[in-house]
Order: structure tokens, then sequence, then C-alpha cells
């Protein structure tokens, strides 16, 4: 996909994902809404993957380490055809498999994760497999910014750079929020970016609701050779509804009807927008 049919599907993810989280009373609304344009730029535009194959071996891996904001990523795997769009109805209902975490009984899902900390593990252990055997695919792994006050991220951390992960990438959404305020107010983080770059980590910091600067930067990976990359992606908690952008309340909440109406007005709005950007480009 092109810049202009990346942002006109994120506001057709952010969409989808309202809608879900509506039916189901129940969801982690902010964040998800702020990963939606990283995910969109990894899978429809960098990452190699196959619907078809899930298991794939040459498939570059994604681990969702802050797994709590699930819901674009269900989205996304039903839109690109790893299940049935209609099971998105089922989200959080009982017996479904797309409960509020991700769940790797669904195809696309690499590992189970929910409890904070853990993702970022795995994927050095992922990274240092593809190392070691000579394979071809990268890691890419998405952790919260809250997250960053767990001990095994840093242990994780310091893995990857030992061990010169140049096919690893860490991603932080860093929105400045979490469930119980500022993130500076639960757990100073800052200056975080030269904390990754003292453990060894090559680090690209970006606004992370801009689809050309995500591109740009995930496409460029490795771009220095023998050590990992952090992309700080700077996005707006909310992002894509504009009574929701930057409202700690919304990290949980699950819009009413009213509120649902409005943002789904804006969403069409914004992907009629880039619709009709592409189309005059493509002329």
């Amino acid at each position: 996909m092109d810049i202009s049919a990346l942002k006109a599907k994120a506001a057709e993810i952010r969409t989808q994902l309202l809608t879900m989280i509506h039916a189901a009373k129940t969801g982690h609304t902010g964040g998800s809404l702020s990963n939606t344009d990283i995910l969109t730029a990894l899978y429809y535009h960098v990452m190699k993957v196959d619907p078809q194959r899930p298991k794939w071996e040459e498939r570059d891996r994604f681990v969702a380490s802050k797994g709590h904001s699930v819901e674009s990523l269900w989205c996304i795997l039903a839109d690109l055809g790893f299940f049935p769009k209609e099971e998105l109805a089922t989200f959080s209902g009982f017996g479904t498999r797309l409960i509020g975490h991700p769940n790797n009984k669904v195809p696309g899902i690499e590992m189970n994760t929910g409890a904070l900390g853990h993702g970022l593990a795995v994927s050095v252990g992922m990274a240092l497999a593809a190392k070691r055997d000579g394979s071809p695919y990268r890691v890419f792994c998405l952790m919260g910014d809250g997250e960053q006050a767990e001990g095994s991220v840093w242990e994780a951390a310091m893995a990857g750079a030992h061990y010169k992960l140049d096919q690893l990438v860490g991603i932080i959404d860093r929105n400045r929020l979490q469930i119980s305020g500022s993130t500076e107010e639960v757990m100073g983080l800052e200056p975080l970016e030269e904390k990754w770059r003292a453990f060894g980590w090559h680090v690209v910091s970006i606004d992370g609701n801009d689809m050309e600067a995500l591109v740009k930067a995930f496409e460029a990976v490795p771009e220095q050779s023998g050590k990992p990359t952090l992309v700080m992606a700077n996005t707006v908690k909310g992002k894509g509804v504009s009574f929701a952008e930057n409202v700690p309340h919304w990290h949980h909440h699950v819009p009413n009807d009213d509120e649902l109406a409005l943002a789904l007005k804006e969403l069409a709005a914004e992907r009629e927008r880039w619709t009709r950007e592409g189309q005059v480009q493509g002329q």
C-alpha cells in the first residue's frame, strides 16, 4: 500500500475496533487507537507474512508485548484473512478465541501476552534463533511505555545488544499515559532514549502516528549492523478520536452510543480524505 492507502486503512481499523469494543462492552480503547498506525505500517507495508501460511518459517514475527491493546491487532489479522471477519463479533464473549489479550490459538499470533515485561525477552529468543539459523526474518516487538518500569525489559535489552541482534526491532508506544495516569508521575522514565542507547541499542525517535515516518523507520532496519533497533514511537493515546485524545479515562473506556456515533463520523471523514487523496495521486 502507498502512504495514502495506509492512512485510509488505519482509519478503517480504528472504526472496526471501536465498533467491536462497543459491542463487547469491554476493551482497552486508548492504547489500541494509539498503536493502530504502527500496526498498519507493519502489516500492510513492511512485514513479510502470509495469512494462508501463518507458520511459514521465513515470516517476520510480531510480538504484542503490550497485550492488553489487542483490539487493533485482532481487526488487522481478520482484515488480512488470518481468520474470518465475522469472528470479530465474538470478541471477549464466552468461549471465544478472541479474548482481551493475544491468544496463540489464533493464526498469526506468535505468543500469548498480557503480563507486561515478557514480550521482549521472547523476541530476543526468536531473533537469536534466526541469527544462528541464518534465517532472514525480522522480529518486531511492540511495548507500552508504562511497561518500561518492568525489570525484565532491561534484562532482555542487555541480551539483545550482547548477541548483536540486528534483526530485532523493539517499538515503544510512547503515548505517555498508563492506566493510573502520566507515566512520569507513576514511574519516571526519562531520559528514556538515552537509557536504550546506553544498553547498546540503535534508537530512532519518530512521530508514531506519522505513517511516512513509521514506514521509513521500519524499512531501514537494520540501520546499524550488529545492533538491535529501538523505535521510539511518540504517539497520542486515543488517536483518531478528537474527544479521546490524551484523556487518561479512555485507557479502557467503552464508548457509549453517542460517543461511538461521533467517533465513527470523524473516522469516516478521515478515511474519505485519504482515499480521495490517493485517487488524485494515482491519476
